[in-house]
Protein backbone atom coordinates (compact mmCIF):
# COMPACT_ATOMS: atom_id res chain seq x y z
CA UNK A 1 0.00 0.00 0.00
CA UNK A 2 1.15 3.66 -0.86
CA UNK A 3 2.41 5.79 1.62
CA UNK A 4 0.56 8.27 0.25
CA UNK A 5 -3.14 7.60 -0.33
CA UNK A 6 -6.07 8.90 -2.39
CA UNK A 7 -7.24 10.39 0.27
CA UNK A 8 -4.04 12.83 1.03
CA UNK A 9 -4.13 13.66 -2.93
CA UNK A 10 -7.88 14.76 -2.28
CA UNK A 11 -6.73 16.79 0.83
CA UNK A 12 -3.61 18.66 -0.77
CA UNK A 13 -5.75 19.53 -3.95
CA UNK A 14 -8.20 21.42 -1.96
CA UNK A 15 -5.22 23.61 -0.05
CA UNK A 16 -3.74 24.19 -3.21
CA UNK A 17 -4.11 26.79 -6.07
CA UNK A 18 -5.18 25.41 -9.36
CA UNK A 19 -6.35 26.84 -13.01
CA UNK A 20 -8.18 23.48 -13.81
CA UNK A 21 -11.20 24.54 -15.44
CA UNK A 22 -8.95 27.81 -17.27
CA UNK A 23 -8.19 24.38 -19.86
CA UNK A 24 -9.30 21.85 -22.00
CA UNK A 25 -8.80 18.14 -21.37
CA UNK A 26 -8.58 15.35 -24.22
CA UNK A 27 -11.65 13.11 -23.14
CA UNK A 28 -11.53 9.39 -22.02
CA UNK A 29 -14.44 7.59 -21.56
CA UNK A 30 -16.55 10.87 -21.23
CA UNK A 31 -14.15 12.06 -18.48
CA UNK A 32 -11.16 14.50 -18.53
CA UNK A 33 -8.23 12.31 -19.33
CA UNK A 34 -5.08 12.46 -16.98
CA UNK A 35 -2.81 14.66 -19.01
CA UNK A 36 0.41 14.42 -18.04
CA UNK A 37 2.15 15.92 -21.48
CA UNK A 38 2.87 19.49 -20.97
CA UNK A 39 6.14 19.00 -21.55
CA UNK A 40 5.37 17.94 -25.08
CA UNK A 41 2.44 19.77 -25.98
CA UNK A 42 0.69 22.03 -23.25
CA UNK A 43 -3.56 22.21 -23.30
CA UNK A 44 -5.64 24.47 -24.48
CA UNK A 45 -6.53 27.64 -22.64
CA UNK A 46 -10.36 28.24 -22.65
CA UNK A 47 -9.64 31.65 -23.86
CA UNK A 48 -8.05 30.74 -27.24
CA UNK A 49 -10.92 30.70 -29.49
CA UNK A 50 -12.51 34.18 -28.00
CA UNK A 51 -9.19 36.19 -28.74
CA UNK A 52 -8.19 34.51 -32.51
CA UNK A 53 -12.04 34.83 -33.06
CA UNK A 54 -11.13 39.25 -31.70
CA UNK A 55 -8.53 38.93 -34.48
CA UNK A 56 -10.75 37.22 -37.66
CA UNK A 57 -13.04 39.94 -36.66
CA UNK A 58 -11.01 42.61 -37.14
CA UNK A 59 -9.53 40.94 -40.43
CA UNK A 60 -13.33 40.59 -41.63
CA UNK A 61 -14.34 44.06 -40.64
CA UNK A 62 -11.66 46.37 -41.19
CA UNK A 63 -8.98 44.34 -43.38
CA UNK A 64 -5.83 45.71 -43.95
CA UNK A 65 -6.27 48.93 -41.51
CA UNK A 66 -6.42 46.25 -38.76
CA UNK A 67 -2.88 47.19 -38.37
CA UNK A 68 -4.21 50.24 -37.31
CA UNK A 69 -7.34 49.56 -35.01
CA UNK A 70 -7.37 51.59 -31.44
CA UNK A 71 -7.52 47.96 -29.79
CA UNK A 72 -4.30 46.33 -29.97
CA UNK A 73 -3.47 46.95 -33.40
CA UNK A 74 -1.70 44.69 -35.40
CA UNK A 75 1.36 46.76 -36.11
CA UNK A 76 2.33 46.66 -32.12
CA UNK A 77 0.46 43.18 -31.34
CA UNK A 78 3.34 41.57 -29.79
CA UNK A 79 4.14 43.97 -27.28
CA UNK A 80 0.83 42.61 -26.10
CA UNK A 81 2.38 39.64 -24.94
CA UNK A 82 6.25 41.11 -24.52
CA UNK A 83 6.07 42.07 -20.64
CA UNK A 84 4.78 38.39 -19.68
CA UNK A 85 7.24 36.70 -21.43
CA UNK A 86 9.79 38.73 -20.45
CA UNK A 87 8.52 38.18 -16.94
CA UNK A 88 8.55 34.02 -16.93
CA UNK A 89 12.37 34.12 -17.79
CA UNK A 90 13.53 36.77 -15.60
CA UNK A 91 14.26 39.80 -18.46
CA UNK A 92 13.81 42.97 -19.09
CA UNK A 93 10.66 43.08 -21.78
CA UNK A 94 13.08 45.12 -24.29
CA UNK A 95 15.21 42.14 -23.57
CA UNK A 96 12.82 39.45 -25.23
CA UNK A 97 11.22 39.55 -28.57
CA UNK A 98 8.83 37.04 -29.71
CA UNK A 99 8.60 35.87 -32.86
CA UNK A 100 9.29 32.77 -35.44
CA UNK A 101 9.80 29.63 -34.23
CA UNK A 102 12.45 28.09 -31.79
CA UNK A 103 15.35 26.45 -34.35
CA UNK A 104 14.93 29.65 -36.57
CA UNK A 105 15.63 31.79 -33.72
CA UNK A 106 18.62 29.77 -32.51
CA UNK A 107 20.02 30.02 -35.83
CA UNK A 108 19.53 33.94 -36.02
CA UNK A 109 20.90 33.88 -32.68
CA UNK A 110 24.11 32.09 -33.32
CA UNK A 111 24.72 34.61 -36.18
CA UNK A 112 25.15 37.04 -34.08
CA UNK A 113 26.79 34.93 -30.92
CA UNK A 114 28.95 32.09 -32.60
CA UNK A 115 31.32 33.90 -34.31
CA UNK A 116 34.69 31.56 -34.99
CA UNK A 117 38.18 32.90 -35.06
CA UNK A 118 41.25 31.11 -35.50
CA UNK A 119 41.11 28.34 -32.69
CA UNK A 120 38.27 30.35 -30.67
CA UNK A 121 35.75 28.13 -32.96
CA UNK A 122 34.30 25.61 -30.76
CA UNK A 123 30.59 24.98 -29.57
CA UNK A 124 29.45 23.12 -26.42
CA UNK A 125 26.69 21.43 -26.28
CA UNK A 126 24.96 18.44 -24.27
CA UNK A 127 25.60 15.00 -26.00
CA UNK A 128 22.14 14.15 -25.06
CA UNK A 129 20.55 17.64 -27.30
CA UNK A 130 17.60 17.35 -28.36
CA UNK A 131 18.21 16.45 -32.12
CA UNK A 132 16.37 19.58 -33.67
CA UNK A 133 19.78 21.73 -31.33
CA UNK A 134 22.02 19.26 -32.72
CA UNK A 135 21.58 20.00 -36.27
CA UNK A 136 21.42 23.38 -35.42
CA UNK A 137 24.95 23.51 -34.22
CA UNK A 138 26.63 21.03 -36.91
CA UNK A 139 25.05 23.25 -39.55
CA UNK A 140 26.80 26.43 -38.22
CA UNK A 141 30.02 25.10 -38.05
CA UNK A 142 29.64 23.99 -41.38
CA UNK A 143 28.96 27.51 -42.39
CA UNK A 144 31.98 28.69 -41.33
CA UNK A 145 33.69 25.98 -43.46
CA UNK A 146 35.00 24.18 -40.01
CA UNK A 147 34.92 20.37 -39.28
CA UNK A 148 33.14 18.30 -36.80
CA UNK A 149 35.68 18.79 -34.09
CA UNK A 150 34.39 22.40 -33.40
CA UNK A 151 31.50 20.71 -31.29
CA UNK A 152 32.14 19.65 -28.08
CA UNK A 153 29.70 17.24 -26.25
CA UNK A 154 29.17 17.38 -22.58
CA UNK A 155 28.86 13.53 -21.96
CA UNK A 156 27.48 11.72 -18.77
CA UNK A 157 30.10 9.78 -16.50
CA UNK A 158 30.03 6.11 -17.17
CA UNK A 159 26.88 4.17 -15.97
CA UNK A 160 25.22 7.96 -15.44
CA UNK A 161 22.21 9.53 -17.05
CA UNK A 162 23.05 13.11 -15.84
CA UNK A 163 25.74 15.40 -16.56
CA UNK A 164 27.29 17.06 -13.32
CA UNK A 165 27.74 20.39 -12.98
CA UNK A 166 31.33 20.41 -11.95
CA UNK A 167 32.30 18.07 -15.37
CA UNK A 168 30.29 21.18 -17.35
CA UNK A 169 32.79 23.39 -15.97
CA UNK A 170 35.88 21.37 -15.85
CA UNK A 171 35.35 21.12 -20.00
CA UNK A 172 34.35 24.68 -20.15
CA UNK A 173 37.92 25.38 -18.64
CA UNK A 174 39.33 22.73 -20.76
CA UNK A 175 38.60 24.00 -23.82
CA UNK A 176 38.76 27.91 -22.60
CA UNK A 177 41.15 29.04 -25.32
CA UNK A 178 39.02 27.10 -28.36
CA UNK A 179 35.68 27.93 -26.63
CA UNK A 180 33.87 30.32 -28.85
CA UNK A 181 30.38 29.46 -27.80
CA UNK A 182 28.47 27.57 -24.91
CA UNK A 183 24.81 26.46 -26.14
CA UNK A 184 22.93 24.34 -23.72
CA UNK A 185 19.38 23.62 -22.81
CA UNK A 186 17.80 25.28 -19.60
CA UNK A 187 16.09 21.54 -18.66
CA UNK A 188 16.70 18.68 -21.15
CA UNK A 189 14.54 16.99 -22.86
CA UNK A 190 15.28 13.33 -22.07
CA UNK A 191 16.40 13.23 -18.69
CA UNK A 192 14.64 16.32 -17.40
CA UNK A 193 17.52 17.77 -15.88
CA UNK A 194 17.99 21.21 -14.48
CA UNK A 195 21.35 23.02 -14.91
CA UNK A 196 22.84 25.21 -13.41
CA UNK A 197 22.55 28.10 -15.72
CA UNK A 198 23.81 31.13 -13.65
CA UNK A 199 26.69 28.85 -12.83
CA UNK A 200 27.96 27.91 -16.23
CA UNK A 201 26.88 31.21 -17.76
CA UNK A 202 29.99 32.54 -15.09
CA UNK A 203 32.31 29.89 -16.35
CA UNK A 204 31.68 30.45 -20.30
CA UNK A 205 32.45 33.76 -19.97
CA UNK A 206 35.50 33.77 -17.88
CA UNK A 207 36.67 31.16 -20.21
CA UNK A 208 36.25 34.30 -23.09
CA UNK A 209 33.06 32.28 -24.56
CA UNK A 210 29.52 33.13 -25.29
CA UNK A 211 26.79 31.46 -23.39
CA UNK A 212 23.23 30.78 -25.01
CA UNK A 213 20.24 28.35 -24.02
CA UNK A 214 17.56 26.48 -25.16
CA UNK A 215 14.68 27.15 -22.96
CA UNK A 216 11.91 24.79 -24.64
CA UNK A 217 11.52 22.66 -21.31
CA UNK A 218 12.21 25.51 -19.11
CA UNK A 219 10.25 28.68 -19.70
CA UNK A 220 6.91 28.24 -18.04
CA UNK A 221 8.12 25.18 -15.83
CA UNK A 222 11.16 26.46 -13.48
CA UNK A 223 11.86 29.90 -12.17
CA UNK A 224 14.73 31.79 -14.56
CA UNK A 225 16.72 35.11 -14.00
CA UNK A 226 18.44 35.57 -17.78
CA UNK A 227 19.30 39.14 -17.40
CA UNK A 228 20.32 39.16 -14.05
CA UNK A 229 22.47 35.68 -14.94
CA UNK A 230 24.28 38.07 -17.78
CA UNK A 231 22.88 35.02 -20.33
CA UNK A 232 24.05 36.61 -23.68
CA UNK A 233 21.38 35.43 -25.34
CA UNK A 234 18.37 32.35 -25.56
CA UNK A 235 15.56 31.10 -27.66
CA UNK A 236 12.18 28.94 -26.22
CA UNK A 237 9.19 27.46 -28.04
CA UNK A 238 5.97 28.38 -26.32
CA UNK A 239 3.81 25.50 -27.46
CA UNK A 240 5.03 23.33 -24.06
CA UNK A 241 4.97 24.83 -20.57
CA UNK A 242 3.41 27.77 -22.32
CA UNK A 243 0.51 26.02 -24.04
CA UNK A 244 0.23 28.34 -27.23
CA UNK A 245 -0.81 25.11 -29.28
CA UNK A 246 0.70 23.11 -32.10
CA UNK A 247 3.43 24.96 -33.77
CA UNK A 248 3.11 28.25 -31.56
CA UNK A 249 5.19 31.57 -32.27
CA UNK A 250 8.53 31.12 -30.13
CA UNK A 251 10.46 33.88 -28.55
CA UNK A 252 14.29 34.93 -28.20
CA UNK A 253 16.22 36.93 -25.49
CA UNK A 254 19.23 39.26 -26.06
CA UNK A 255 20.92 40.42 -23.27
CA UNK A 256 20.24 44.05 -23.05
CA UNK A 257 24.35 44.54 -22.97
CA UNK A 258 24.17 43.85 -25.99
CA UNK A 259 21.68 46.18 -27.66
CA UNK A 260 22.52 48.86 -30.28
CA UNK A 261 25.94 47.47 -31.10
CA UNK A 262 26.26 48.82 -35.09
CA UNK A 263 29.02 46.00 -35.94
CA UNK A 264 27.59 43.01 -34.00
CA UNK A 265 26.61 40.81 -37.37
CA UNK A 266 22.60 39.89 -37.09
CA UNK A 267 20.54 39.33 -39.95
CA UNK A 268 18.07 42.58 -40.77
CA UNK A 269 14.82 42.58 -42.44
CA UNK A 270 12.17 45.31 -41.84
CA UNK A 271 10.36 44.70 -38.37
CA UNK A 272 13.97 44.91 -37.25
CA UNK A 273 14.11 48.64 -38.32
CA UNK A 274 13.85 51.39 -35.25
CA UNK A 275 10.06 51.29 -35.32
CA UNK A 276 9.64 54.96 -34.85
CA UNK A 277 10.60 55.39 -38.22
CA UNK A 278 9.79 51.49 -39.95
CA UNK A 279 7.15 52.97 -41.79
CA UNK A 280 8.80 55.90 -43.53
CA UNK A 281 10.61 52.58 -45.33
CA UNK A 282 13.64 54.56 -44.93
CA UNK A 283 16.80 52.76 -47.29
CA UNK A 284 19.19 52.06 -44.83
CA UNK A 285 18.21 49.46 -41.87
CA UNK A 286 18.35 51.30 -38.80
CA UNK A 287 18.36 48.00 -36.24
CA UNK A 288 15.60 49.03 -32.94
CA UNK A 289 17.23 49.36 -29.88
CA UNK A 290 16.25 46.42 -28.07
CA UNK A 291 15.82 42.56 -28.84
CA UNK A 292 13.31 43.84 -31.11
CA UNK A 293 16.26 44.71 -33.86
CA UNK A 294 16.43 40.56 -34.50
CA UNK A 295 13.11 40.17 -35.73
CA UNK A 296 12.62 39.74 -39.27
CA UNK A 297 8.36 39.98 -40.45
CA UNK A 298 5.85 41.03 -38.60
CA UNK A 299 4.55 38.38 -36.38
CA UNK A 300 1.81 36.14 -37.02
CA UNK A 301 -0.92 37.86 -35.01
CA UNK A 302 -3.54 34.68 -34.74
CA UNK A 303 -0.70 32.26 -33.15
CA UNK A 304 0.05 35.32 -30.82
CA UNK A 305 -3.94 35.71 -29.68
CA UNK A 306 -3.17 32.21 -29.45
CA UNK A 307 -0.27 32.74 -27.34
CA UNK A 308 -1.98 35.40 -25.34
CA UNK A 309 -4.73 33.39 -24.11
CA UNK A 310 -2.29 31.32 -22.18
CA UNK A 311 -0.48 33.87 -20.74
CA UNK A 312 -3.64 35.82 -19.39
CA UNK A 313 -4.02 32.41 -17.24
CA UNK A 314 -0.20 32.63 -16.22
CA UNK A 315 -0.79 36.42 -14.67
CA UNK A 316 -3.25 35.06 -12.20
CA UNK A 317 -0.22 33.65 -10.58
CA UNK A 318 3.29 33.89 -10.10
CA UNK A 319 5.81 31.60 -11.82
CA UNK A 320 7.41 31.24 -8.11
CA UNK A 321 4.16 30.20 -6.82
CA UNK A 322 3.79 27.49 -9.65
CA UNK A 323 7.09 26.25 -9.42
CA UNK A 324 6.07 25.78 -5.77
CA UNK A 325 3.32 23.80 -6.28
CA UNK A 326 5.65 21.75 -8.99
CA UNK A 327 7.72 20.74 -6.39
CA UNK A 328 5.03 18.90 -4.46
CA UNK A 329 3.40 17.50 -7.22
CA UNK A 330 6.68 16.32 -8.40
CA UNK A 331 7.71 14.98 -4.83
CA UNK A 332 4.38 13.17 -4.44
CA UNK A 333 5.01 11.43 -7.58
CA UNK A 334 8.10 10.24 -6.93
CA UNK A 335 7.24 9.09 -3.84
CA UNK A 336 4.12 6.95 -5.33
CA UNK A 337 6.89 5.56 -8.00
CA UNK A 338 9.21 4.64 -5.46
CA UNK A 339 6.48 2.97 -3.09
CA UNK A 340 4.92 1.05 -6.27
CA UNK A 341 8.80 -0.14 -6.92
CA UNK A 342 9.07 -1.28 -2.91
CA UNK A 343 5.35 -3.09 -3.62
CA UNK A 344 6.87 -4.78 -6.71
CA UNK A 345 9.59 -6.24 -4.63
CA UNK A 346 12.09 -4.94 -7.23
CA UNK A 347 13.19 -1.79 -8.79
CA UNK A 348 10.22 -2.19 -12.09
CA UNK A 349 11.01 1.58 -12.58
CA UNK A 350 13.98 3.53 -12.89
CA UNK A 351 13.50 7.38 -11.93
CA UNK A 352 16.57 9.32 -14.42
CA UNK A 353 15.39 12.57 -13.15
CA UNK A 354 17.70 14.13 -10.78
CA UNK A 355 16.77 13.44 -6.65
CA UNK A 356 17.98 16.47 -6.09
CA UNK A 357 14.79 19.10 -6.75
CA UNK A 358 17.30 21.54 -7.29
CA UNK A 359 17.82 20.24 -10.52
CA UNK A 360 14.37 19.42 -12.13
CA UNK A 361 11.63 21.01 -12.84
CA UNK A 362 8.00 18.79 -13.20
CA UNK A 363 9.52 16.41 -15.40
CA UNK A 364 10.25 12.71 -14.19
CA UNK A 365 11.53 10.61 -17.15
CA UNK A 366 11.04 6.41 -16.35
CA UNK A 367 12.55 3.82 -17.43
CA UNK A 368 10.87 1.05 -16.78
CA UNK A 369 12.56 -2.81 -16.01
CA UNK A 370 10.81 -4.25 -19.06
CA UNK A 371 7.57 -3.47 -21.19
CA UNK A 372 8.60 0.20 -21.12
CA UNK A 373 6.67 1.13 -24.65
CA UNK A 374 3.79 -1.36 -23.63
CA UNK A 375 3.30 -0.14 -20.22
CA UNK A 376 3.06 3.20 -22.48
CA UNK A 377 0.21 2.09 -24.34
CA UNK A 378 -1.34 0.71 -21.28
CA UNK A 379 -1.64 3.89 -20.10
CA UNK A 380 -3.34 5.70 -22.87
CA UNK A 381 -5.83 2.90 -23.40
CA UNK A 382 -6.63 3.85 -20.29
CA UNK A 383 -6.93 7.68 -20.15
CA UNK A 384 -2.90 8.81 -18.72
CA UNK A 385 -1.46 10.71 -21.22
CA UNK A 386 1.86 10.44 -20.79
CA UNK A 387 5.26 10.68 -23.31
CA UNK A 388 7.66 7.81 -24.60
CA UNK A 389 11.01 8.88 -26.05
CA UNK A 390 13.38 6.42 -27.71
CA UNK A 391 14.75 4.28 -26.68
CA UNK A 392 13.38 3.78 -23.42
CA UNK A 393 12.11 6.63 -21.78
CA UNK A 394 8.40 7.45 -20.73
CA UNK A 395 8.38 11.04 -19.65
CA UNK A 396 5.36 12.14 -17.30
CA UNK A 397 5.39 15.75 -16.25
CA UNK A 398 2.80 17.32 -13.95
CA UNK A 399 2.13 20.68 -14.89
CA UNK A 400 1.31 23.18 -11.93
CA UNK A 401 -1.47 25.16 -13.65
CA UNK A 402 -4.01 22.09 -14.96
CA UNK A 403 -2.53 18.98 -13.08
CA UNK A 404 -3.86 17.97 -9.43
CA UNK A 405 -2.73 15.55 -7.33
CA UNK A 406 -5.86 13.01 -7.77
CA UNK A 407 -4.13 13.02 -11.29
CA UNK A 408 -0.83 11.49 -9.42
CA UNK A 409 -2.55 8.95 -7.69
CA UNK A 410 -4.60 7.89 -10.55
CA UNK A 411 -1.31 7.08 -12.09
CA UNK A 412 -0.04 5.39 -9.39
CA UNK A 413 -3.46 2.92 -9.43
CA UNK A 414 -2.63 2.50 -13.22
CA UNK A 415 0.47 1.39 -13.36
CA UNK A 416 -0.69 -1.61 -10.64
CA UNK A 417 -2.96 -2.74 -13.65
CA UNK A 418 -0.50 -2.38 -15.84
CA UNK A 419 1.64 -4.89 -14.07
CA UNK A 420 -1.22 -7.33 -13.64
CA UNK A 421 -2.52 -7.14 -16.81
CA UNK A 422 1.49 -7.32 -18.82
Amino acid sequence: MASISKADCLLLDSNTATFRSDFYFPQHKQQNARYFCGNSLGLQPKGVAALVDEELEKWRHHGVEGHFYKKNPWKSYEQVVQASSATLVGAKPKEVVVMNSLTVNLHLLMLSFYKPSGRRCKILIESDAFPSDRYAVQSQVRFYGLDASCVVEATPRVGEHLLRTEDIIDLIEQHQDELALVMLSGVNYYTGQLYNMPEITRAGHKAGAKVGFDLAHAAGNVPIQLHDWGVDFAAWCTYKYLNSGPGGVACAFVHDKHHGQAALPRMEGWWGHNPETRFKMPRQFEPAPTAEAWQLSNVPILLLASYRASLDVFEKTSIEKLHQKSRMMTRTLEKLILDFNQEQDKVFINIITPRNEEERGCQLSLVFDKHGRAVHNFLSENGIITDWREPDVVRVAPVPLYNNFEDLYAFYETLHQAVKTL
